[in-house]
C-alpha cells in the first residue's frame, strides 16, 4: 500500500509540475499578416495564378527560372517585419516590387511584357485579398510618373502618390476606388500595406497596368547587321579521279570505268579510292 500510495503522489506532482510549466511558457506571437493586391493583380498575384510550375507569361517564366517557384507558393507574403513605415529607408531602388527580398528577387524584372491590366485615367476600383486580416491598418497607392520606362528598374523616385486610407480594417477582399491620373502606356500600380496595432509589419506589391497609346521603348543600342559576304564555291571537280585533287560535294569522276559522285568535301590521297571508301563516294 505505501509503495502504491508513493507512486500514486509521485504520479501527481509530475503532472502538477508540467502544468505549471505550460501555463509560464510564452504564448505564441499573433499570425502574421498575408496577402497582395488581386485586381489589378500583382505580379506575384498573377504568376501564381497561372500555375508556377507552368506559367504562360515569359516574364513569370524568367522570374521563376531567376528565384524558383516557392516565391509564388508564397505569394503573400513579400513583405518585411519591422518596417514600421521607414519603407524607403530599408528598400533600395531597383528592388521594390521584391521589398528588397532575395526571394522575390525575379519580381524587380525590369521588362516591358509582365501581364497588365487595361486602364483608364478617372475612379479605379481596386481589390486587396488579405489571407490574414488585420485592423487597423494603413494602405498607400502610388502610380509611376508620366515618362516612366516599364524597362528599367522603379525607383522610388519614379512612384507618385495616389491616395492614403488611414486606420482600415480590411477583410479577406477589400474594395477601394482610388483617382487615377492621366498616363500613356505601360505603367506600375504599387501598393504599400503597414500594420499599425501589433505588428510593424508591411506588405507590397506591384501591378503591371497598361493604359494603351504607349510603345514599348526601344533597345538603348540598334542591332548592327552584319556585313554581307559573298562566297564564291569553286565547282566541283570531274574527269578521272586522282590522287592530289581536291573534291567538292556532287563532282562526278570516274575510276576504273566506274562514274562516282562525291559525298563529302575533301581532297584525296592513294588509299581513298572511290570504291575503297564509300563514305566519300557513291556510285553513279
Amino acid at each position: 500500500m505505501k509503495v502504491r500510495l508513493w507512486l500514486a503522489l509521485s504520479t501527481a506532482a509530475v503532472v502538477a509540475a508540467a502544468l505549471i510549466t505550460v501555463a509560464l511558457l510564452p504564448t505564441a506571437p499573433p499570425a502574421s499578416a498575408h496577402g497582395s493586391m488581386s485586381d489589378p493583380p500583382s505580379r506575384v498575384y498573377v504568376c501564381k495564378q497561372q500555375n508556377p510550375e507552368n506559367p504562360t507569361n515569359a516574364a513569370c517564366r524568367a522570374a521563376i527560372q531567376l528565384g524558383g517557384t516557392q516565391p509564388f507558393y508564397d505569394w503573400n507574403e513579400v513583405s518585411l517585419l519591422t518596417a514600421a513605415g521607414r519603407h524607403r529607408e530599408i528598400i533600395p531602388d531597383g528592388k521594390l516590387c521584391s521589398a528588397g527580398r532575395d526571394k522575390y528577387r525575379g519580381l524587380d524584372l525590369a521588362r516591358a511584357d509582365w501581364p497588365a491590366k487595361r486602364i483608364s485615367a478617372g475612379p479605379l476600383t481596386i481589390t486587396y485579398h488579405a489571407t490574414a486580416p488585420h485592423s487597423n491598418s494603413n494602405f498607400e497607392f502610388y502610380i509611376t510618373r508620366s515618362g516612366w520606362n516599364p524597362t528599367m528598374p522603379l525607383r522610388w523616385s519614379d512612384l507618385v502618390h495616389i491616395q492614403t486610407f488611414t486606420n482600415q480594417n480590411p477583410s479577406t477582399f477589400t474594395n477601394w476606388t482610388i483617382n487615377i491620373p492621366a498616363r500613356t502606356g505601360r505603367h506600375i500600380l504599387y501598393s504599400i500595406w503597414q500594420r499599425v496595432v501589433g505588428s510593424d509589419e508591411a506588405f507590397y506589391t506591384c501591378s503591371d497596368v497598361d493604359f494603351g497609346g504607349g510603345t514599348t521603348p526601344p533597345p538603348t543600342t540598334s542591332p548592327t547587321p552584319p556585313p554581307t559576304t559573298t562566297t564564291t564555291t569553286p565547282p566541283p571537280s570531274s574527269g578521272t579521279w586522282a590522287a592530289g585533287t581536291s573534291y567538292q560535294v556532287g563532282a562526278r569522276v570516274t575510276y576504273n570505268g566506274v562514274g562516282y559522285t562525291c559525298r563529302q568535301a575533301h581532297t584525296a590521297i592513294a588509299g581513298w579510292e572511290p570504291p575503297n571508301a564509300p563514305a566519300l563516294w557513291s556510285v553513279g
